[in-house]
């Protein structure tokens, strides 16, 4: 038994990260190596309105807008949300709508989440087309053509997520979130776009039509990750989701141990929330389309709690003196083996994302470091997220605060 559960600790990492390999490679060859790098400016584009929630945004709504309106876009209106901010976020947007036409502003008197804000700004949009990005994310001018060229190339689209680039690398934290969102979070797009279904969107840039949110009631405002759970509900319902690598968006993260724990730990927990409102669909032939995207996230969650136990394990026969060196030298080789996948896939995504991204190759050497910090990250929030989804079942509304956004570069 023991012995199964190494084998499994120690192989499901590697079979994931080269499923991850081979299915970004397969994206490559069958879409990207293809893909033009400028938009057909003869191709008649639809009127899009652009979301944008805000909660205490005032250090950031500025600049956010002002590269919205340089969108090239030929016809769009921004609806900006705030929502119960109490900082000068509701004054800097009352401020930017009085000098431009396209900006309009909803307040909203409390917090009641970002689902909330997302929904009334929907069903308050003039247009079928959604474009929903964060309160301090800069959107690339060329991201809405982009996204919105997919709609019209098929009705069953429902969504389309960006591609999310980090802003801050003053630190260690921040240059290695270069490389996850490259390499972690680009590829396994790129690889579940192969497969057949998407885990998440990307809740700081991504496309939305309104058919496809009213066929599934909109976004649910009881939700930890409204982003996760409104991938799960489109495709539920057989909308297709896109991932679309030319649509940038610069965000920022956290670089602080204490904020990247706060954002991964809400992560994991709004993860396992979606998991346990979809596992029934397990048990149900209707659901068959999900059974691949569950049962992967069944075995992560199974991953997280297997490597606890056996650290644990090892902890005890450290302590009582029965841990043998070849215990010792396996853990060792184990660690080396994992710490090359992850190497190996890295070299992927950087390759993959060298199209969008000069001088990204210049942040590889920092990924060494990503094992020790964010897989241990990773496995810990996981661990701590499956309780407290379990456990808050009787969810109110998920409002939000402020997050870490790190330093500027």
């Amino acid at each position: 038994m023991l012995y199964a559960m190494e084998l499994f600790a120690a192989g499901y990492p590697i079979v994931m990260a080269h499923l991850w390999m081979i299915g970004a490679l397969l994206f490559l060859y069958k879409w990207e190596r293809r893909l033009p790098r400028m938009y057909d400016r003869e191709f008649v584009y639809p009127p899009v309105s652009i979301l944008l929630p805000c909660h205490n945004e005032g250090d950031t709504v500025r600049e956010t807008i002002a590269w919205l309106l340089k969108q090239d876009y030929p016809c769009f209106d921004i609806i900006a949300i705030n929502d119960g901010s109490r900082d000068e976020t509701g004054a800097i947007l009352d401020e930017l709508a009085a000098t431009d036409p396209k900006l309009r502003v909803i307040h909203l008197a409390k917090n009641q989440g970002k689902a909330t804000g997302l929904r009334m700004g929907a069903l308050l949009s003039e247009h079928e087309y959604l474009i929903c990005i964060d309160g301090d994310a800069l959107l690339e001018p060329d991201a809405c053509r982009w996204m919105v060229a997919h709609f019209v190339s098929s009705p069953r689209v429902g969504a389309v997520t960006g591609n999310p680039r980090i802003r801050n690398r003053s630190t260690l934290i921040g240059k290695i979130q270069v490389g996850e969102f490259s390499c972690i979070i680009g590829m396994i797009k790129r690889a579940q776009r192969i497969y057949g279904y998407i885990f998440s969107v990307s809740g700081v840039i991504v496309a939305f039509r309104k058919q496809a949110l009213h066929d599934v009631q909109f976004w649910s405002t009881d939700m930890m990750t409204e982003d996760v759970d409104i991938t799960w509900k489109l495709q539920r319902n057989r909308w297709n989701i896109r991932y679309e690598p030319r649509a940038k968006c610069w965000v920022l993260m956290p670089e602080t141990l204490k904020g990247l724990w706060r954002q991964r730990l809400r992560w994991a927990q709004g993860g396992m929330e979606v998991l346990s409102k979809n596992i029934g669909l397990l048990f149900h032939w209707s659901g068959r389309h999900m059974w691949l995207l569950l049962i992967e996230a069944i075995l992560s969650v199974a991953w997280v709690y297997t490597l606890a136990l056996l650290a644990l394990v090892f902890m005890v026969q450290l302590l009582i003196g029965t841990a043998s060196t070849v215990s010792v030298s396996e853990v060792v080789f184990i660690s080396a083996a994992l710490t090359v996948t992850c190497l190996m896939q890295f070299l992927c995504g950087f390759f993959l994302d060298s199209r969008y991204e000069k001088n990204i190759w210049k942040h590889y050497f920092w990924m060494v470091w990503y094992p020790i910090i964010y897989w241990m990250l990773g496995a810990a929030t996981a661990f701590v997220g499956l309780p407290k989804a379990l456990l808050n079942r009787k969810r109110g509304l998920a409002t939000w605060v402020s997050p870490d956004r790190g330093l500027k570069s």
